[in-house]
């Protein structure tokens, strides 16, 4: 954070010389990741528990995919903001359970 604060030449240095560490330990990181998951794949191929197993390897191929939180308004429009998905929400259960 203080090259980002003051990017002078001592911490521009500073963070070229730390940045080959971190890339180290996350790749370490990652290799410890995917070595435990594949031991896990590996205790449900043996127990025989092939739901596991298949949605694990599923989960592998498929990779990372994060999540959209997007709410139709009903006419077509799309909300993302999380104060206005929660009006949303709020007016679409009370039709639904307000009933007269």
């Amino acid at each position: 954070m203080q090259w980002v604060q003051d990017p002078s030449r001592s911490n521009v240095a500073n963070l070229s010389n730390v940045r080959p560490d971190i890339s180290r330990h996350c790749r370490n990181k990652k290799k410890k990741y995917l070595k435990s998951k594949m031991e896990e794949h590996e205790t449900n191929s043996k127990i025989i528990n092939s739901r596991n197993l298949y949605r694990g390897i599923s989960d592998c191929k498929k990779g990372y995919h994060p999540r959209t939180n997007i709410v139709n308004e009903g006419r077509g429009d799309l909300f993302t903001g999380s104060h206005s998905m929660l009006s949303r929400w709020r007016n679409h259960f009370s039709q639904l359970f307000n009933i007269h």
